[in-house]
This record gives structure tokens, sequence and C-alpha cells, in this order.
């Protein structure tokens, strides 16, 4: 069981990385190492503790593109998108109980991202030892690039495969994702009901 769920944050990003190309070394804007984030979803709002001190490039990546600072490519028309927020309007496209939901798509089905990937900043001192651990969805060393996943259980399984930039302290934002993570589902774990990421809030 733990062997097919694992899988499934893999499996999406491959299809990601072979529409994208691997630059990702420029932080191209967004280098705020900003601590806190607010998801404001459909759902509800998801406040977020970013860790800019153990996963600098990758909160500055999550920011960057969360703010519109950060340049990406659309992945429908392949225009460079520059001042324009990357989440707003995404959704968590695989939800699964027990597990984790997961977001980041432009396309909504586990196959978009930014036209870029960024390297990993594994802490091994960060595990998976507790539930809403924010972390970056990829297909192996150094190929995320948008998605990420919030987990609602201990996963240790996970441990040192994927950056954790962050976590999910707020009792009430723990409460939305668990309600996400809940949602019905059908193909693909995709909720019945979109869950929308409205816009994301950044703080300092």
């Amino acid at each position: 069981m733990r062997r097919r769920i694992a899988g499934l944050l893999l499996v999406p990003a491959l299809m990601v990385l072979a529409a994208c190309g691997d630059d990702g070394g420029d932080d191209g804007g967004g280098g705020t190492s900003a601590e806190t984030a607010v998801l404001h979803t459909s759902a509800g709002d998801i406040p977020l503790e970013l860790d800019a001190a153990a996963a600098p490039e990758t909160v500055a990546n999550f920011v960057g593109l969360a703010t519109g600072e950060k340049e990406w490519t659309d992945p429908e028309t392949g225009d460079t998108m520059t001042d324009e927020p990357f989440y707003d309007g995404t959704t968590f496209h695989r939800v699964i109980a027990g597990f984790m939901i997961q977001g980041g798509d432009p396309l909504g089905d586990g196959t978009g991202g930014p036209g870029y990937a960024i390297d990993d900043e594994i802490d091994p001192d960060l595990t998976f030892d507790h539930p809403y651990v924010l972390a970056m969805a990829n297909a192996g060393p150094d190929t995320g690039g948008s998605q990420f996943f919030i987990t609602v259980a201990e996963t240790p399984h996970l441990d040192g495969g994927y950056t954790i930039f962050g976590e999910v302290t707020d009792p009430e934002g723990q409460a939305v994702v668990d309600a996400i993570a809940e949602a019905p589902t059908g193909e693909g774990d995709r909720p019945a009901e979109p869950v929308v990421i409205e816009s994301v809030e950044v703080g300092g």
C-alpha cells in the first residue's frame, strides 16, 4: 500500500518534466525569504509556516511563483508569464485520505508545471514524523517545480526523498487540510468537487 501511495507523487511529475526544460538554477525573481503564506482556498484558509532557513531556494521559488515575481511558462500556450501569480485558480488535483493533499499544477491533472525544475534541498534533520508537513512533489532527484503536497499523517517512508519546506501549525488550517483529504474523489484521486486555490497571501 505504501509503495502504491508513494508512487502517486511521482508519476504526474514525470509527465511534467517530459514537457518542461530543466532550468531552475536562476531565481528569476522571487528571492524573498518569507516565513509565512496563506493558501486561500474554496475549502477555507490554510496558513503555512515556511522554512526558509532549511530550504531557501525552494521557499524563494514557491513565494516567487505565488506572487508572480518569478517567471514561468504557461503549459497550455507555451507563453512566458511575468507578473502573473502562478497558483491562483489552480486546484488540489489529488487527495488521498490518511496520506496527503497535492496541488500546484496549472493544468489540474498532475501533468503541469512552471516549465523548469529546481534542485532538492533535503535536510536530514527534517522528517515526515508528524502530519501537516509541506513538501515538494518530484519525480526523482532535482525534479521539483511547482507541485507540492501537505501530509495528513506520519509518512516516514517519504524521508530523504522530498524537500520539506514548511508545515501547517494552525489548528484551523489543519482542519481545512483534513477536510480536503477526506473529500469524495473520482478517477486519479481527484476531488469530485474541485478544491480551488483562489489566491496565496505571502507574509514576512
